[in-house]
């Protein structure tokens, strides 16, 4: 079943920007199970919206490269806030091209 994830995270758009930019560089090929993923920048920081072919799937990713990638770039500094996350289960998601944007 597909998964669905919203999350608002209380910091500088900078943050993601250096982030996706460390995510992009390590990983060349598709991420397994991703079908979506879009960030933008809100009045309290960021927040990102992605959807999955499997929870399974995002937590495992979450695990594997984002966790530590964040932990590096970071310097093993914790968010004074931790971001908010709301789970979804998606209903329709069209994808007509599978272009990355920066």
């Amino acid at each position: 079943m597909t998964f669905g994830i919203v999350i608002d995270v209380p910091a500088p758009i900078e943050v993601y920007d250096a982030m996706h930019a460390e995510l992009r560089r390590r990983v060349t090929g598709p991420v397994e199970g991703l079908l979506c993923h879009v960030a933008r920048q809100t009045p309290a920081g960021f927040q990102v919206l992605e959807v999955w072919e499997s929870r399974e799937q995002y937590a495992r990713y979450e695990a594997e490269v984002v966790g530590p990638t964040m932990a590096e770039l970071s310097g093993g500094r914790r968010s004074p806030a931790p971001p908010l996350t709301e789970e979804f289960e998606p209903r329709g998601l069209v994808v007509p091209a599978a272009h990355v944007h920066s």
